[in-house]
């Protein structure tokens, strides 16, 4: 199958193969019949694609305040590989689409296949959209104007906000597409509507469906007209579906209002607000969301919840639901704002269209659904070849951490990238083309199955590791798993029952988590500065680890928390410095409640270790970003040694080492872990360390529960009874 994307370097149109996407238990699986070019927000992405870098900073100085921070603590080499690798990836485009389901979750019910929908998919042949982002398309709606549903709800969610009544009169600032459908809802709402457009042929089109148009540029005044029109008094509401990078149209509303009337902003314009009008007028400002409630909600658009329509009556699917109803009825029509149909694999001529002819409004591809390539695996013919001696590498998992990170540090190390796999299809394919793969995938057992692939790289969310691990490791592959091994106990012991069932056979294969920290360089030198000591160490290790949104995955439960997930990384880190294990962990926590303790970024990880050695892990996440994120102090027999930010080691009592780039030490992880394997050698960190390291934090968790100090002992006992039973 193929989808529509754009390179965002150069503005280029790319149709991409890539291998039919899985779908998920909340989610619809559709065959694309038709989807809608949106003229306001695609034109804009691909001018952005097309703009300088500069011109690029210009317009987002939003993301040009994130890379000056990261330079600050990341320094600019790899900020600039970071951000030239995101502009360098291609991305989806499109949001309207109408087609047939062909599969549906376990957890779907209000659909079946053969329906004919609507969604919030891309311009693909086939699409995977989460259930409250389809709707069911009537008989009487064909799919040429069904595509136009989702960019409707956009103009119906900002005719909510306004609450029109019937015989009020409201202006339209912006005739495109979006324009056009909102004149025609408040018309459906008995409302008067005045159009403004400095477009005379959007003004004019407006005019043949009898709407009151004008275009400033033509010597019209709005704001006259407006007084004249409504007797001084202002019509009841501005609706601005223009696009704008200009205060003008929110001015220009202001003027345009009565006194305690309504805007509401639903294109992208600039909203410094003029206090003076707004403040006189008492007027009401409202944002639009685009298609309604549930947007950006990932427990409505992921989880596939919905609200309670006692309680939010219009939501993103209702909205959906609601212009199909209209279109079904005759209340509203589309096909006058369809002006152009392209064969999908004629996309690029499309966007020309756009982009050139600016009487373009609806501009529809039609996609020959009947041969649609319908594969889990695409091949790209250029692979490397594999030889039995070589590492052949699978990757599970396609996310920023595989493509920024394992891939180009893999391609530094001698093995032989043979695929590369993600659920729904189009990073790994991206990857995979990139990094010269043999094929990418929907379906990771292909690579358990694959006699050319030794070795598994495990790139995916946390709660995810431990069953590939163990899946992995019993098709004989070496693994490494980036952290964490395990979530909880129930994963831990299954993943020790799997590797101690192949030592005693003596088929165990190489497994390593991704600590890659104690591979630094810095880390190296601190070691050996403190390796020949004759008495315990005493470290204290600070994670500036920065505030995340609640909403994101690595907060849901299932996944354990960001001291299992990533708080690992400087346990491990100062296990190495003591060359030591962990033998008790005593947490605190910010948060009056046990429960807000457990799940708050905020902790303090007081360790001791088997050695005597002593070791504090403060995980901060209320911090400053200008402040570096990784510091670790090391106090031992009259030297301190200080790690910043893996950038540099200041030396008191030891010669200062000299001063590098920053290397948190993937590299030399990724061709070590490589280079044991193709060797035969040891692993790089051995099995009870890996163990003690996940425990330790089980231990943190079990600490604040329990608010006491947590001997590993006491978790080993309960781990090996588990295995046990196993």
């Amino acid at each position: 199958m193929k989808q529509l994307l754009q390179n965002l370097k150069t503005g280029e149109i790319l149709l991409e193969e890539i291998p039919l996407p899985n779908c998920g238990s909340n989610e619809v699986l559709i065959k694309v019949e038709r989807s809608l070019i949106s003229p306001g927000t695609e034109r804009m992405l691909l001018e952005f694609g097309k703009s300088s870098y500069l011109q690029k900073a210009r317009q987002q100085p939003d993301k040009v305040k994130m890379v000056l921070d990261k330079i600050k603590t990341d320094g600019l080499a790899p900020t600039l590989e970071t951000v030239f690798s995101k502009l360098g990836e291609p991305m989806p485009l499109g949001y309207n689409s109408a087609g047939i389901v062909m599969e549906i979750g376990s957890n779907v019910t209000e659909f079946k296949v053969g329906d004919k929908v609507v969604s919030n998919g891309a311009h693909s042949e086939i699409v995977v959209v989460g259930k409250n982002l389809v709707a069911k398309i009537p008989d009487e709606v064909s799919f040429d104007e069904a595509s136009l549903t989702v960019l409707a709800s956009v103009a119906l969610q900002g005719v909510r906000l306004a609450q029109p009544t019937l015989g009020e009169t409201f202006v339209v600032i912006g005739l495109g597409l979006l324009g056009q459908i909102t004149l025609d809802l408040l018309k459906a709402n008995g409302c008067e509507v005045i159009g403004v457009d400095i477009d005379q042929g959007k003004v004019d089109l407006a005019k043949s469906n009898g709407y009151k148009a004008l275009n400033p540029l033509q010597g019209e005044d709005p704001i006259n007209y407006v007084n004249q029109l409504t007797d001084e008094i202002g019509v009841d509401g501005v609706i601005i579906t223009a696009a704008a990078k200009s205060n003008g149209p929110i001015e220009q509303a202001a003027e345009m209002v009565r006194r305690k009337g309504r805007i509401i902003a639903v294109g992208a314009i600039g909203m410094d607000i003029p206090r003076p009008p707004f403040y006189a007028k008492e007027i009401e400002f409202f944002v639009s969301n685009s298609f309604g409630p549930g947007k950006h909600d990932p427990f409505y658009e992921i989880d596939g919840n919905d609200y309670p329509i006692g309680y939010v009556r219009w939501t993103e699917n209702r909205n959906f639901q609601a212009i199909l109803s209209l279109l079904a009825s005759g209340s509203l029509d589309f096909k006058y704002l369809l002006t152009h149909h392209y064969k999908f694999d004629e996309a690029p001529k499309a966007y020309d269209e756009i982009m050139n002819n600016r009487e373009a409004l609806g501009v529809v591809l039609e996609y020959n659904s009947e041969k649609v390539k319908i594969e889990k695996k695409v091949e790209f013919g250029k692979g490397q070849i594999v030889n039995s001696s070589d590492v052949g590498v699978g990757i599970i998992g396609s996310g920023n951490f595989t493509k920024l990170i394992v891939l180009p540090n893999l391609a530094k190390s001698s093995a032989k990238l043979v695929a590369v796999s993600s659920e729904k299809g189009l990073s790994s394919s991206l990857a995979g083309k990139k990094f010269e793969a043999e094929y990418s995938t929907t379906d990771y057992k292909e690579l358990m199955h694959d006699t050319s692939i030794n070795t598994i790289f495990i790139t995916t969310r946390h709660n995810n590791h431990a069953d590939l691990v163990i899946e992995s490791l019993e098709n004989g592959k070496h693994v490494f798993v980036e952290k964490p091994l395990a979530v909880d106990m129930e994963q831990l012991a299954r993943v020790t029952a799997s590797y101690e069932k192949l030592l005693k056979v003596n088929k165990a294969p190489q497994l390593m988590v991704g600590f890659n920290r104690r591979f630094s360089p810095h880390a190296e030198f601190m070691y050996k500065n403190v390796s020949g000591r004759s008495s315990a160490l005493a470290m204290s290790m600070t994670v500036n680890a920065g505030a995340l949104p609640k909403d994101l995955w690595v907060h849901e439960p299932s996944q354990g928390g960001r001291i299992i997930g990533e708080g690992c990384h400087w346990i491990d880190l100062m296990s190495f410095m003591a060359n030591s294990k962990v033998k008790s962990v005593h947490s605190i926590a910010i948060g009056q409640e046990t429960e807000q303790a457990i799940k708050n970024d905020n902790a303090i990880l007081n360790l001791k270790f088997e050695d005597g050695s002593i070791g504090t892990l403060q995980y901060i996440s209320a911090g400053n970003k200008s402040f570096s994120k990784e510091r670790l102090t090391l106090f031992s027999e009259g030297k301190v040694l200080e790690l910043d930010n893996f950038k540099k080691v200041n030396g008191f009592g030891v010669p200062n080492f000299k001063k590098m780039g920053q290397d948190k030490g993937h590299q030399a992880e990724m061709v070590g872990f490589v280079e044991n394997i193709k060797n035969a050698k040891s692993p790089m960190i051995s099995f009870d360390s890996l163990v003690n390291t996940t425990l330790v934090t089980f231990a943190h968790v079990k600490s604040l529960e329990e608010n006491r100090e947590v001997f590993i002992s006491e978790l080993e006992s309960e781990l090996n009874e588990l295995v046990s039973k196993i």
